[in-house]
């Protein structure tokens, strides 16, 4: 999953057990922070934005529903770019797929209630959801085990055009942005959840991701340094 070698850096390589306990806590905190921000009414993510767009275009799907076949979309378009490289072990993207549309409807459902109405509130509420939604991701990085269908095609393009991958993740953002844009004209008389909080998101959610990988290479480093520390006094 890691992508750079400062995500090296943090992966966990203990045992299966702990690395899934991690993804899944990851993918609750990531769809806690997903319905937060949404409760922000402010502005999503492109993602967010496109599958919310889509229960205002047909109610009777939950979002989490609709997040559910975007996902079974790019594990489609991933086998299509891939081909050969494509194997049955890449169907076991779906499973972290389901869970997270799961915990996105239940947390959507926990957050029912939350209505914000003063707009420094708003603004307050979408920074926190952000934070959550980064550290879910940063847990996820960490656990490093199965890729959302979602990032294996962004991989899959990568690897196959030799792009970077930040430019690739941004281009099909900006693709989904603009399918939910599309969408909200044609059928809803103008575009839907995409506002400032939607620019937002994009900006500050990396920057939390990073925030969280200085904080573990601070507290691995002053740990490290602890149990030095004691093992030199206990050789004295």
């Amino acid at each position: 999953m890691a992508h750079h070698a400062r995500e090296a850096e943090v992966i966990d390589t203990g045992s299966l057990t702990r690395r899934w306990f991690t993804y899944v806590v990851g993918i609750y905190i990531l769809t806690l922070g997903i319905s937060l921000a949404i409760r922000a009414g402010i502005g999503i993510s492109p993602q967010s934005s496109l599958t919310r767009t889509m229960t205002l275009v047909y109610p009777p799907l939950s979002q989490g529903t609709y997040n559910f076949m975007l996902e079974l979309l790019m594990l489609l378009l991933t086998y299509l770019v891939a081909r050969k490289d494509f194997t049955v072990k890449n169907f076991a993207a779906l499973i972290p797929a389901f869970v997270l549309a799961t915990c996105l409807d239940l947390n959507l459902l926990l957050t029912k209630s939350i209505g914000v109405q003063d707009y420094y509130m708003k603004f307050l509420l979408l920074v926190f959801a952000d934070a959550l939604l980064g550290f879910g991701l940063f847990l996820m990085i960490r656990a490093n085990l199965v890729l959302m269908p979602i990032d294996m095609f962004v991989n899959t393009l990568f690897k196959r055009t030799g792009f970077k991958w930040g430019d690739i993740k941004t281009s099909f953002d900006c693709t989904l942005l603009i399918i939910s844009a599309a969408i909200g004209f044609a059928l809803l008389g103008g575009p839907k959840f995409i506002r400032e909080g939607t620019f937002m998101n994009a900006i500050l959610v990396g920057q939390y991701i990073k925030l969280y990988f200085f904080l573990f290479q601070k507290i691995k480093t002053a740990v490290s340094s602890y149990q030095q520390r004691a093992l030199e006094h206990r050789t004295y």
